[in-house]
């Protein structure tokens, strides 16, 4: 068991997943620039900002762009992925992570959501969360993405509580780093956070939340 009075949740891959749609809007710019790009790939950019993955997908470009394209692409991918965005719906909300929500709030819980994503609210509100959680801290209130402690000593403060008596649930191991660099309680919810040697506990599934706090 452990000791903390908020607990703060990565968005993407432990709410709810939106990583399909992050992976088709980067694919469309990758092939209109030309440039490879696969799952693999893909699988470095969970957790990093928008720009920081942009820079990653770019490495393999034979050209050099300037900050104002790199921008633009930035926007364009944007734009690409608020579309995806837009057909997701409260039954992209597992009844399991809606029920232990529901179950930790009764237990006298803060709550708040600690994502890069500067789409955060807009999924939020697509999935039916909209108004649900105490604070939310995102890319809109950042300058440093993971593994940078920022976005979760953001959202602690947001909720009045220290960064000791909060519990980080992330599926990212830029995430787990993040939590443990602001001091917080580090809970692994599978993904490349899950066996990673600096997480305080492995999570078996989103209810098991219930079982430690």
């Amino acid at each position: 068991m452990f000791t903390a009075k908020a607990v703060i949740f990565d968005l993407d891959g432990v709410i709810c997943f939106t990583d399909k749609y992050h992976y088709l809007a980067w694919k469309k710019l990758a092939d209109r620039l030309g440039i490879y790009f696969d799952e693999q790939i893909n699988n470095r950019l969970r957790g990093v900002s928008r720009m920081a993955s942009l820079e990653i997908i770019l490495e393999r470009s034979e050209k050099e762009y300037t900050q104002e394209e790199k921008e633009a692409f930035a926007e364009e991918k944007n734009n690409d992925y608020r579309e995806y965005l837009m057909t997701m719906s409260p039954a992209d909300l597992s009844e399991e992570v809606k029920t232990t929500l529901d179950a930790l709030r009764a237990k006298g819980y803060l709550l708040a959501i600690g994502s890069s994503s500067k789409n955060t609210k807009l999924i939020l509100s697509k999935i039916g969360l909209g108004e649900y959680f105490d604070a939310i801290a995102d890319g809109n209130d950042i300058t440093h993405s993971k593994p940078d402690p920022e976005v979760f000593l953001c959202a602690a403060a947001k909720l009045g509580v220290p960064a000791a008596e909060c519990a980080v649930v992330e599926d990212a191991l830029a995430g787990i780093q993040a939590a443990k660099g602001g001091g917080m309680i580090g809970l692994a919810l599978g993904g490349d956070a899950e066996n990673c040697g600096l997480e305080d506990y492995d999570l078996k599934g989103f209810g098991d939340l219930l079982n430690i706090l």
